[in-house]
């Protein structure tokens, strides 16, 4: 039924305004912006849809992963942007915050909405 349609993910935020600065500025993204939502432009054409939400609870699972060459040189640059990663009992990260215990590399963050994304270094 809907094997060729051209589907697409989306997340509310509780402030839009500073949701396409975190995705644009610090995340650098291209974000577009239409009767107040956003669209976040990724690599491979797929858009993902950011729409606001006055009662927004932060997803607590990870909306949004960010593969990456050098989850250590990735996370270096987020933390110079400010980003901070998340640290979840049981996944105990190292001292970067990237957590080593089995499949891909991996560090959590969260949007200013308080959504978990996360950079991802796999093989």
């Amino acid at each position: 039924m809907f094997k060729d349609t051209k589907a697409f993910s989306g997340f509310s935020v509780n402030d839009v305004g500073e949701a396409k600065r975190f995705y644009g500025e610090t995340l650098g993204l291209t974000v577009s912006e239409d009767h107040g939502l956003l669209h976040l432009h990724l690599a491979g054409g797929t858009p993902v849809l950011v729409y606001p939400k006055e009662n927004h609870t932060p997803a607590s699972f990870t909306v949004l992963n960010f593969p990456v060459d050098d989850i250590e040189a990735a996370v270096e640059e987020l933390g110079r942007r400010g980003v901070r990663f998340e640290r979840y009992p049981g996944l105990e990260p190292d001292e970067k915050g990237i957590f080593r215990g089995g499949g891909p590399l991996i560090a959590w963050f969260t949007d200013p909405a308080g959504n978990v994304l996360s950079v991802l270094q796999e093989g």
